[in-house]
């Protein structure tokens, strides 16, 4: 399949919050490289890395100027050198090789990194499901051993990684306490199935958590939140109990105390999926395939609160760092640049 030679982009010129310093540029359509796929774009999810990568606040630094966009969902039209060329044609989600993000037309991918779109989820969803949905499988499945029957404390819980990570305990069989912030949020964690909502901006979360566990607390908790939310977690911790730390969307990084750690007997426990990607990508293989069995059966369902039109995604980002979101925002590619 061919591609045209121009596409609009998002690009990142110089380093500061994405609303201030995202452009639209008109670039090459690139090429993929040894190991690599070219991806035509149908979906892209907004991420909170998006807007770190943008500050120069993430783990990766890409030089200026870039193409931010980390998550997709599209179609490979083309394939480097030591991919089978048979995957031309293949719908796929996946995550985008930097600086060729997918904030455009076209991305670049790891052909390990473009796996199959779920056959159940259109285009939009699908954009919304990797990278959320391994987040929570791996935080609760693999790190933290939920076990049926556990109870579960989310934080965040209908954001885009808390929502799947209510999902994904239901499925296990444990009991959700979902922490969120205003009814509006209550509202969507209840109909996400939660067993127990807390609404932080009223509630006493630490009491309400001791009320719903009969004092015992909460076996796993997942917090990609840090801060406050941290604090309440270790006062809510069974014995035995994991926390598991996911990220800092608060923009405070906990300083544990490890004498309460060790008086209270829990466990603390990070989670950084893209590791996994490098230090065992059969686990995230196997990973999607549990999880598009999950799709199939109707168990989880991304959350998606907005697709946008390409023209709004600074102001996404803006919403997006701001906490003001309900599940995923989602955009749709920029129109063909002509011939």
């Amino acid at each position: 399949m061919s591609s045209p030679e121009k596409m609009s982009v998002w690009q990142v010129g110089e380093l500061g919050d994405p609303v201030d310093v995202l452009r639209v540029a008109e670039v090459s359509v690139p090429q993929p490289g040894p190991g690599q796929v070219l991806v035509e774009v149908y979906s892209t999810a907004l991420n909170f890395p998006d807007v770190l990568l943008a500050r120069g606040q993430y783990q990766e630094r890409p030089g200026v100027p870039f193409t931010p966009g980390i998550e997709f969902c599209g179609m490979v039209v083309a394939v480097g050198p030591g991919v089978d060329p048979h995957r031309v044609g293949e719908r796929v989600v996946g995550v985008a090789a930097l600086p060729h993000g997918a904030f455009a037309r076209y991305a670049v991918a790891a052909a390990a990194d473009a796996l199959p779109a779920p056959p159940g989820l259109g285009d939009v969803a699908a954009s919304a499901f990797l990278i959320s949905y391994q987040t929570a499988w791996f935080g609760l499945y693999r790190r933290a051993g939920l076990r049926v029957g556990e109870t579960l404390l989310v934080h965040a819980a209908v954001g885009g990684v808390g929502s799947a990570a209510v999902q994904l305990g239901r499925a296990a069989g444990a009991k959700i306490i979902a922490v969120v912030g205003g009814p509006f949020k209550a509202m969507a964690a209840r109909e996400l199935g939660a067993d127990v909502v807390i609404d932080r901006t009223h509630d006493d979360v630490a009491g309400a958590v001791r009320a719903a566990t009969d004092g015992r607390g909460a076996d796993v908790v997942f917090d990609p939140v840090g801060g406050p939310s941290y604090d309440v977690s270790t006062k809510v911790i069974a014995f035995e109990g994991r926390i598991v730390v996911v990220g800092f969307a608060s923009g405070v990084i906990p300083q544990p105390a490890l004498s309460h750690v060790l008086v209270k007997n829990y466990s603390i426990l990070g989670l950084h999926w893209g590791l996994y990607r490098t230090r065992d990508p059969g686990l995230v293989r196997r990973c999607h395939e549990e999880l598009m069995g999950l799709v199939s059966a109707g168990a989880v369902q991304p959350l998606v609160a907005d697709h946008l039109p390409f023209d709004q995604v600074p102001a996404g980002l803006a919403r997006l760092a701001g906490g003001n979101v309900v599940g995923r925002l989602t955009a749709a590619p920029p129109p063909a640049v002509p011939d």
